[in-house]
Formats: C-alpha cells, sequence, structure tokens
C-alpha cells in the first residue's frame, strides 16, 4: 500500500515559488530537516525529523512533498519517501517518482496520519493566506 495524501487547489492564484519556500520555512521553524530542488514534475521538497518517530521507521525515510501544477490549478502530493541523499542531483524524474513515495507499512500509516494532521493543516493555511496569491 502507498501512503499519499493529495490536496488540490482551483482558482487560488497562487505563486507556487513562494509556497514551496513557505512550507519549507514552516517545516524548518518545526525543527525539521528539509531539501528542496525544482524538476519537470513541479517542486519536491523532502523533511526528516529525528525523534521517535523517525526511529520507528528507520533512518533513510521522510514525508516528501510534491507542489505541481499551475497558480489556478496545482496539487500538493504528501507521503512517505525515501531520503535522498542530494535530491538536486537526483532530480532526474524517472528516478523521482520511483522513489517519490513508497509502500508503508502499519508504523508508517500511524506517521503518515500525524503527517496529516500537523503538516497537511499547516499546507493548507499557507495556500489559503492572500499573500500568497501571484501578483498581475
Amino acid at each position: 500500500m502507498t501512503s499519499e495524501k493529495i490536496l488540490r487547489f482551483q482558482g487560488k492564484n497562487a505563486n507556487l515559488d513562494a509556497l514551496s519556500q513557505q512550507i519549507v520555512g514552516q517545516l524548518q521553524a518545526d525543527g525539521y530537516k528539509t531539501q528542496k530542488t525544482t524538476a519537470p514534475l513541479g517542486t519536491i521538497i523532502q523533511a526528516q525529523k529525528a525523534g521517535i518517530m523517525r526511529d520507528i521507521l528507520t533512518a533513510d525515510r521522510c514525508f516528501t512533498i510534491l507542489v505541481a501544477g499551475q497558480p489556478n490549478d496545482f496539487t500538493v502530493h504528501v507521503g512517505i519517501g525515501k531520503w535522498l541523499r542530494d535530491l538536486g542531483i537526483a532530480a532526474v524524474e524517472t528516478i523521482l517518482l520511483t522513489w517519490l513515495f513508497l509502500a508503508v507499512d502499519v508504523p508508517e500509516m500511524l506517521w503518515t496520519r500525524h503527517v496529516e494532521r500537523g503538516v497537511i493543516a499547516q499546507i493548507n493555511q499557507i495556500v489559503e493566506s492572500p499573500a500568497l496569491a501571484t501578483t498581475h
């Protein structure tokens, strides 16, 4: 089973670069180690936090966020992934699609629920912020 949550937003006229930066900033403020890259499929963010959840899952697991689409029709995918040592170098679309979201077991499903309650709520809050709109 793959654990992935997909959020779709329409009519937001959002600056997707600013959205990605705000997500990274919020994750870092919450104590996550992050890495971000832009690939043909969108902006990919990986976040990993030390502690009990990381110990349960194994050290190479993290959650991966993909922001893709256009300002008025975009998706944010959040799921469990494999921490890629250098996300910028690994930004070849075929490699990322293979490793972006992994099959999960019960501890990871519990962690995904934890992520949904926290990170996904924060992403929704950022998207709804009026400051995210693009300027024309």
